[in-house]
Protein backbone atom coordinates (compact mmCIF):
# COMPACT_ATOMS: atom_id res chain seq x y z
CA UNK A 1 0.00 0.00 0.00
CA UNK A 2 2.87 2.26 0.68
CA UNK A 3 3.93 2.03 -2.87
CA UNK A 4 0.56 3.00 -4.30
CA UNK A 5 0.23 6.13 -6.33
CA UNK A 6 -1.71 9.25 -5.27
CA UNK A 7 -4.40 8.55 -7.85
CA UNK A 8 -5.09 5.16 -6.35
CA UNK A 9 -5.29 6.64 -2.84
CA UNK A 10 -7.98 9.08 -3.93
CA UNK A 11 -10.00 6.33 -5.45
CA UNK A 12 -9.99 4.39 -2.22
CA UNK A 13 -11.73 7.33 -0.24
CA UNK A 14 -15.41 6.73 0.62
CA UNK A 15 -18.03 8.80 -1.29
CA UNK A 16 -19.71 11.57 0.79
CA UNK A 17 -23.25 12.91 0.31
CA UNK A 18 -23.20 16.72 -0.17
CA UNK A 19 -24.97 18.79 2.56
CA UNK A 20 -28.17 20.69 1.75
CA UNK A 21 -27.60 24.42 1.42
CA UNK A 22 -29.45 26.77 3.79
CA UNK A 23 -30.53 28.75 0.75
CA UNK A 24 -32.12 25.76 -0.88
CA UNK A 25 -35.78 26.29 -1.69
CA UNK A 26 -38.24 23.52 -2.13
CA UNK A 27 -40.03 23.01 -5.37
CA UNK A 28 -43.40 24.62 -5.93
CA UNK A 29 -45.14 21.30 -5.52
CA UNK A 30 -43.61 20.94 -2.06
CA UNK A 31 -44.72 24.44 -1.01
CA UNK A 32 -48.27 23.79 -2.21
CA UNK A 33 -48.48 20.56 -0.31
CA UNK A 34 -47.20 22.23 2.85
CA UNK A 35 -49.73 25.05 2.55
CA UNK A 36 -52.55 22.55 2.02
CA UNK A 37 -51.56 20.79 5.19
CA UNK A 38 -51.45 24.04 7.12
CA UNK A 39 -54.82 25.03 5.73
CA UNK A 40 -56.39 21.77 6.80
CA UNK A 41 -54.97 22.13 10.29
CA UNK A 42 -56.07 25.78 10.79
CA UNK A 43 -59.58 25.42 9.43
CA UNK A 44 -59.52 28.80 7.57
CA UNK A 45 -59.51 29.42 3.86
CA UNK A 46 -56.21 31.00 3.05
CA UNK A 47 -54.15 31.98 0.09
CA UNK A 48 -50.39 31.85 0.59
CA UNK A 49 -50.78 31.92 4.36
CA UNK A 50 -53.06 35.06 4.47
CA UNK A 51 -56.73 35.04 5.41
CA UNK A 52 -59.37 36.58 3.14
CA UNK A 53 -60.33 39.20 5.75
CA UNK A 54 -56.73 40.35 6.12
CA UNK A 55 -56.45 40.70 2.35
CA UNK A 56 -59.55 42.91 2.26
CA UNK A 57 -58.17 45.07 5.06
CA UNK A 58 -54.88 45.51 3.29
CA UNK A 59 -56.61 46.41 0.05
CA UNK A 60 -58.75 49.02 1.87
CA UNK A 61 -55.65 50.45 3.51
CA UNK A 62 -53.90 50.65 0.15
CA UNK A 63 -56.85 52.52 -1.36
CA UNK A 64 -56.98 55.03 1.53
CA UNK A 65 -53.23 55.57 1.38
CA UNK A 66 -53.43 56.21 -2.34
CA UNK A 67 -56.23 58.78 -2.00
CA UNK A 68 -54.65 60.72 0.88
CA UNK A 69 -51.12 62.18 0.78
CA UNK A 70 -48.78 61.03 3.54
CA UNK A 71 -48.74 63.21 6.65
CA UNK A 72 -45.75 64.06 8.70
CA UNK A 73 -46.01 62.56 12.15
CA UNK A 74 -45.55 64.82 15.13
CA UNK A 75 -43.57 63.68 18.10
CA UNK A 76 -45.75 62.59 21.01
CA UNK A 77 -49.03 63.05 19.05
CA UNK A 78 -51.22 60.21 17.86
CA UNK A 79 -52.61 60.05 14.33
CA UNK A 80 -56.04 61.48 13.71
CA UNK A 81 -58.79 58.95 13.19
CA UNK A 82 -59.69 58.42 9.54
CA UNK A 83 -63.40 58.08 10.27
CA UNK A 84 -65.77 61.03 10.68
CA UNK A 85 -67.02 59.92 14.07
CA UNK A 86 -66.45 62.03 17.19
CA UNK A 87 -62.99 61.33 18.59
CA UNK A 88 -60.15 63.09 20.33
CA UNK A 89 -56.36 63.03 20.25
CA UNK A 90 -54.23 63.05 23.35
CA UNK A 91 -50.50 63.25 23.85
CA UNK A 92 -48.40 60.92 25.96
CA UNK A 93 -49.30 62.78 29.16
CA UNK A 94 -53.03 62.46 28.49
CA UNK A 95 -53.68 66.10 27.56
CA UNK A 96 -56.35 66.51 24.91
CA UNK A 97 -54.91 68.16 21.80
CA UNK A 98 -57.69 67.89 19.24
CA UNK A 99 -61.34 66.92 19.09
CA UNK A 100 -63.60 66.39 16.11
CA UNK A 101 -66.43 68.87 15.95
CA UNK A 102 -69.69 69.17 14.10
CA UNK A 103 -69.59 69.42 10.34
CA UNK A 104 -70.39 72.90 9.07
CA UNK A 105 -71.49 71.76 5.64
CA UNK A 106 -69.40 74.51 4.05
CA UNK A 107 -67.54 73.61 0.91
CA UNK A 108 -63.95 74.52 0.14
CA UNK A 109 -63.35 78.20 -0.55
CA UNK A 110 -66.45 79.33 1.40
CA UNK A 111 -65.96 82.66 3.24
CA UNK A 112 -67.40 83.13 6.72
CA UNK A 113 -67.86 86.78 7.79
CA UNK A 114 -68.46 87.81 11.42
CA UNK A 115 -69.79 91.24 12.31
CA UNK A 116 -67.18 93.22 14.23
CA UNK A 117 -68.46 94.43 17.64
CA UNK A 118 -69.23 98.12 17.71
CA UNK A 119 -69.15 100.50 20.69
CA UNK A 120 -72.33 101.62 22.38
CA UNK A 121 -74.05 104.51 20.66
CA UNK A 122 -73.59 107.87 22.43
CA UNK A 123 -77.26 108.66 21.95
CA UNK A 124 -78.28 112.27 22.33
CA UNK A 125 -75.30 113.09 24.60
CA UNK A 126 -72.14 113.88 22.63
CA UNK A 127 -68.69 113.12 23.98
CA UNK A 128 -66.98 116.18 25.49
CA UNK A 129 -63.58 116.60 27.13
CA UNK A 130 -64.95 118.63 30.05
CA UNK A 131 -67.03 115.78 31.50
CA UNK A 132 -67.33 112.03 31.75
CA UNK A 133 -69.79 110.50 29.29
CA UNK A 134 -72.63 108.35 30.72
CA UNK A 135 -71.51 105.44 28.52
CA UNK A 136 -68.27 105.28 30.50
CA UNK A 137 -70.23 104.68 33.69
CA UNK A 138 -72.38 102.10 31.90
CA UNK A 139 -69.28 100.22 30.76
CA UNK A 140 -67.82 100.16 34.29
CA UNK A 141 -71.17 99.00 35.61
CA UNK A 142 -71.24 96.11 33.13
CA UNK A 143 -67.61 95.28 33.88
CA UNK A 144 -68.33 94.92 37.60
CA UNK A 145 -70.98 92.30 36.74
CA UNK A 146 -68.91 90.49 34.08
CA UNK A 147 -65.36 90.75 35.36
CA UNK A 148 -63.61 88.18 33.17
CA UNK A 149 -61.29 88.24 30.16
CA UNK A 150 -63.66 86.67 27.66
CA UNK A 151 -66.34 89.29 28.31
CA UNK A 152 -63.88 92.18 28.01
CA UNK A 153 -62.52 90.73 24.78
CA UNK A 154 -66.01 90.72 23.27
CA UNK A 155 -66.63 94.31 24.52
CA UNK A 156 -63.24 95.73 23.59
CA UNK A 157 -64.75 98.63 21.53
CA UNK A 158 -66.73 99.80 24.58
CA UNK A 159 -63.61 99.57 26.73
CA UNK A 160 -61.48 101.58 24.32
CA UNK A 161 -64.14 104.25 23.89
CA UNK A 162 -64.63 104.59 27.66
CA UNK A 163 -60.89 104.71 28.36
CA UNK A 164 -60.40 107.37 25.70
CA UNK A 165 -63.20 109.42 27.28
CA UNK A 166 -61.48 109.18 30.68
CA UNK A 167 -58.04 110.15 29.29
CA UNK A 168 -59.45 113.17 27.45
CA UNK A 169 -61.06 114.33 30.68
CA UNK A 170 -57.71 113.97 32.50
CA UNK A 171 -55.99 116.05 29.83
CA UNK A 172 -58.30 118.91 30.79
CA UNK A 173 -58.01 118.32 34.54
CA UNK A 174 -54.21 117.97 34.79
CA UNK A 175 -53.41 121.65 34.05
CA UNK A 176 -55.91 122.74 36.69
CA UNK A 177 -54.23 120.51 39.28
CA UNK A 178 -50.84 122.05 38.52
CA UNK A 179 -52.41 125.51 38.66
CA UNK A 180 -53.94 124.85 42.10
CA UNK A 181 -50.74 123.30 43.52
CA UNK A 182 -47.61 124.81 42.01
CA UNK A 183 -45.46 121.96 43.35
CA UNK A 184 -47.15 119.47 40.98
CA UNK A 185 -45.23 119.44 37.67
CA UNK A 186 -46.78 118.75 34.28
CA UNK A 187 -46.10 115.03 34.03
CA UNK A 188 -47.09 112.62 31.23
CA UNK A 189 -50.45 111.08 31.97
CA UNK A 190 -48.98 107.58 31.67
CA UNK A 191 -47.06 108.34 34.90
CA UNK A 192 -50.25 109.30 36.71
CA UNK A 193 -53.18 107.06 35.75
CA UNK A 194 -53.66 103.52 37.08
CA UNK A 195 -54.19 100.70 34.61
CA UNK A 196 -57.33 98.62 34.76
CA UNK A 197 -55.49 95.33 35.31
CA UNK A 198 -55.33 94.00 38.86
CA UNK A 199 -52.39 92.23 40.49
CA UNK A 200 -54.00 88.99 41.70
CA UNK A 201 -50.83 87.12 42.67
CA UNK A 202 -51.36 87.43 46.43
CA UNK A 203 -54.99 88.54 46.51
CA UNK A 204 -58.00 86.40 47.54
CA UNK A 205 -60.00 88.35 44.94
CA UNK A 206 -59.04 86.79 41.60
CA UNK A 207 -61.10 89.10 39.36
CA UNK A 208 -58.68 90.33 36.67
CA UNK A 209 -59.88 93.93 36.29
CA UNK A 210 -60.62 96.95 38.43
CA UNK A 211 -64.16 98.28 38.30
CA UNK A 212 -63.03 101.93 38.20
CA UNK A 213 -60.77 104.32 36.33
CA UNK A 214 -58.36 106.20 38.60
CA UNK A 215 -55.45 108.64 38.60
CA UNK A 216 -53.07 110.21 41.15
CA UNK A 217 -51.04 113.42 40.91
CA UNK A 218 -48.00 114.12 43.06
CA UNK A 219 -44.56 115.59 42.48
CA UNK A 220 -43.50 112.20 41.06
CA UNK A 221 -46.79 110.97 39.59
CA UNK A 222 -48.78 108.09 41.02
CA UNK A 223 -45.68 106.62 42.70
CA UNK A 224 -43.26 108.15 45.16
CA UNK A 225 -43.03 109.36 48.76
CA UNK A 226 -45.03 112.56 48.31
CA UNK A 227 -48.65 113.13 49.26
CA UNK A 228 -50.92 112.99 46.22
CA UNK A 229 -54.29 114.04 44.84
CA UNK A 230 -56.42 111.03 43.90
CA UNK A 231 -59.44 110.88 41.58
CA UNK A 232 -61.49 107.87 40.47
CA UNK A 233 -64.55 107.27 38.30
CA UNK A 234 -66.92 104.54 39.45
CA UNK A 235 -70.68 104.13 38.92
CA UNK A 236 -73.40 104.13 41.61
CA UNK A 237 -71.87 107.05 43.51
CA UNK A 238 -68.46 105.42 43.82
CA UNK A 239 -66.59 108.30 42.17
CA UNK A 240 -64.19 109.95 44.58
CA UNK A 241 -61.72 112.79 44.95
CA UNK A 242 -59.25 112.84 47.81
CA UNK A 243 -55.65 113.27 48.80
CA UNK A 244 -53.00 112.60 51.39
CA UNK A 245 -50.72 109.71 52.30
CA UNK A 246 -52.13 106.18 52.04
CA UNK A 247 -50.13 103.65 54.09
CA UNK A 248 -46.84 105.63 54.14
CA UNK A 249 -43.54 103.92 54.78
CA UNK A 250 -42.23 103.53 58.32
CA UNK A 251 -39.81 106.46 58.05
CA UNK A 252 -42.47 108.84 56.75
CA UNK A 253 -44.94 107.68 59.42
CA UNK A 254 -42.36 108.25 62.13
CA UNK A 255 -41.81 111.82 60.90
CA UNK A 256 -45.54 112.54 61.01
CA UNK A 257 -45.92 111.20 64.55
CA UNK A 258 -42.89 113.14 65.70
CA UNK A 259 -44.35 116.32 64.18
CA UNK A 260 -47.74 115.69 65.83
CA UNK A 261 -46.00 115.10 69.16
CA UNK A 262 -43.88 118.26 68.98
CA UNK A 263 -46.06 120.63 66.92
CA UNK A 264 -49.69 119.46 66.95
CA UNK A 265 -50.96 122.92 66.05
CA UNK A 266 -49.72 122.54 62.44
CA UNK A 267 -51.98 119.62 61.58
CA UNK A 268 -54.81 121.26 63.50
CA UNK A 269 -54.41 124.39 61.37
CA UNK A 270 -54.69 122.28 58.23
CA UNK A 271 -57.78 120.40 59.46
CA UNK A 272 -59.60 123.55 60.66
CA UNK A 273 -59.12 125.28 57.31
CA UNK A 274 -62.56 126.60 56.23
CA UNK A 275 -62.47 124.98 52.78
CA UNK A 276 -61.36 121.63 54.16
CA UNK A 277 -64.07 121.65 56.81
CA UNK A 278 -66.69 122.53 54.20
CA UNK A 279 -65.66 120.10 51.44
CA UNK A 280 -64.19 117.13 53.33
CA UNK A 281 -65.30 117.20 56.99
CA UNK A 282 -69.03 117.66 56.54
CA UNK A 283 -69.11 121.40 57.23
CA UNK A 284 -68.23 121.14 60.94
CA UNK A 285 -67.55 124.34 62.90
CA UNK A 286 -64.05 125.68 63.49
CA UNK A 287 -63.42 123.53 66.56
CA UNK A 288 -60.16 121.66 67.15
CA UNK A 289 -61.67 118.63 68.85
CA UNK A 290 -64.44 118.19 66.28
CA UNK A 291 -62.03 118.57 63.37
CA UNK A 292 -59.58 116.04 64.82
CA UNK A 293 -62.39 113.63 65.67
CA UNK A 294 -63.84 113.79 62.15
CA UNK A 295 -60.40 113.30 60.61
CA UNK A 296 -59.58 110.31 62.81
CA UNK A 297 -62.96 108.75 62.06
CA UNK A 298 -62.23 109.02 58.33
CA UNK A 299 -58.97 107.05 58.82
CA UNK A 300 -60.09 104.71 61.60
CA UNK A 301 -60.08 101.50 59.53
CA UNK A 302 -56.30 101.15 59.57
CA UNK A 303 -55.56 102.88 62.91
CA UNK A 304 -53.74 101.13 65.74
CA UNK A 305 -55.83 99.68 68.54
CA UNK A 306 -53.23 100.61 71.14
CA UNK A 307 -50.56 103.28 71.48
CA UNK A 308 -47.63 103.40 69.03
CA UNK A 309 -44.14 102.62 70.24
CA UNK A 310 -42.31 105.33 72.22
CA UNK A 311 -45.52 107.23 73.04
CA UNK A 312 -47.66 107.19 76.16
CA UNK A 313 -51.19 105.85 76.11
CA UNK A 314 -52.46 109.01 77.82
CA UNK A 315 -50.86 111.35 75.28
CA UNK A 316 -52.91 114.45 74.53
CA UNK A 317 -53.02 113.67 70.81
CA UNK A 318 -53.13 109.87 71.03
CA UNK A 319 -55.95 109.74 68.45
CA UNK A 320 -53.72 111.28 65.81
CA UNK A 321 -50.68 109.25 66.86
CA UNK A 322 -52.55 105.97 66.31
CA UNK A 323 -53.28 106.73 62.67
CA UNK A 324 -51.45 104.94 59.86
CA UNK A 325 -53.27 106.71 57.02
CA UNK A 326 -53.50 110.48 56.62
CA UNK A 327 -56.13 111.07 53.94
CA UNK A 328 -59.16 113.20 53.20
CA UNK A 329 -61.77 112.52 50.54
CA UNK A 330 -65.17 113.37 49.15
CA UNK A 331 -67.54 111.06 47.25
CA UNK A 332 -69.11 112.29 44.04
CA UNK A 333 -72.52 111.44 42.65
CA UNK A 334 -72.85 110.21 39.08
CA UNK A 335 -74.61 113.43 38.12
CA UNK A 336 -71.65 115.49 39.35
CA UNK A 337 -69.15 113.93 36.94
CA UNK A 338 -71.38 113.54 33.86
CA UNK A 339 -72.93 116.99 34.14
CA UNK A 340 -71.69 120.12 32.36
CA UNK A 341 -69.85 121.49 35.44
CA UNK A 342 -67.88 118.31 36.22
CA UNK A 343 -64.45 119.73 35.42
CA UNK A 344 -64.89 122.89 37.49
CA UNK A 345 -66.38 120.94 40.40
CA UNK A 346 -63.41 118.55 40.63
CA UNK A 347 -60.85 121.32 40.11
CA UNK A 348 -62.40 123.24 43.01
CA UNK A 349 -62.10 120.21 45.31
CA UNK A 350 -58.41 119.88 44.40
CA UNK A 351 -57.88 123.53 45.26
CA UNK A 352 -59.58 123.07 48.64
CA UNK A 353 -57.31 120.13 49.43
CA UNK A 354 -54.03 121.95 48.81
CA UNK A 355 -53.40 123.11 52.46
CA UNK A 356 -53.65 119.55 53.77
CA UNK A 357 -51.39 118.03 51.09
CA UNK A 358 -48.88 120.84 51.51
CA UNK A 359 -48.69 120.19 55.27
CA UNK A 360 -47.99 116.47 54.74
CA UNK A 361 -45.25 117.13 52.17
CA UNK A 362 -43.62 119.75 54.42
CA UNK A 363 -43.23 117.07 57.10
CA UNK A 364 -42.44 113.95 55.08
CA UNK A 365 -40.41 115.47 52.23
CA UNK A 366 -39.48 119.05 53.12
CA UNK A 367 -37.85 121.17 50.44
CA UNK A 368 -35.11 122.29 52.89
CA UNK A 369 -34.63 119.69 55.66
CA UNK A 370 -32.14 121.85 57.60
CA UNK A 371 -34.49 124.81 57.60
CA UNK A 372 -37.29 122.52 58.70
CA UNK A 373 -35.25 121.23 61.64
CA UNK A 374 -34.35 124.79 62.60
CA UNK A 375 -37.97 125.89 62.56
CA UNK A 376 -38.85 122.86 64.68
CA UNK A 377 -36.36 123.95 67.34
CA UNK A 378 -37.76 127.49 67.25
CA UNK A 379 -41.28 126.14 67.69
CA UNK A 380 -40.13 124.11 70.69
CA UNK A 381 -38.60 127.21 72.24
CA UNK A 382 -41.81 129.15 71.65
CA UNK A 383 -43.83 126.39 73.28
CA UNK A 384 -41.52 126.41 76.29
CA UNK A 385 -41.89 130.19 76.63
CA UNK A 386 -45.67 129.96 76.43
CA UNK A 387 -45.75 127.23 79.07
CA UNK A 388 -43.40 129.29 81.29
CA UNK A 389 -45.68 132.27 81.13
Amino acid sequence: MSGSSPANSRSLRPNRTPKRSQYFEAESSERDSDSDKNGEQSGYDSVDGLSASSIEEEEGADESDASEPPRKKQKGVRNRPSTGSSASIRNNSGTELWRTGKKTGLGPGTQVVFNKPKPRSPGKTPYKDERIHPNTLLFLKDLSKNNDREWLKMHDPDYRTSWKDFIEFLECLAPKVSEADETIPELPLKDCFFRIYRDVRFSPDQTPYKAQFSVAWSRTGRKGPYAAYYFQVKPHGGSFLGGGLWMPEAQALAKLRRNIDRKPRKIVEALTNPQIRKSFLGGIPADKEKAVSAFCKHNADSALKTKPRDYDADHEDIQLLRLRNFTLGCKLKDEEIVGPGALDRIAKLVEDLVPFVSYLNSVVMPDDPQASEGSAEDDDDDDDEESGE
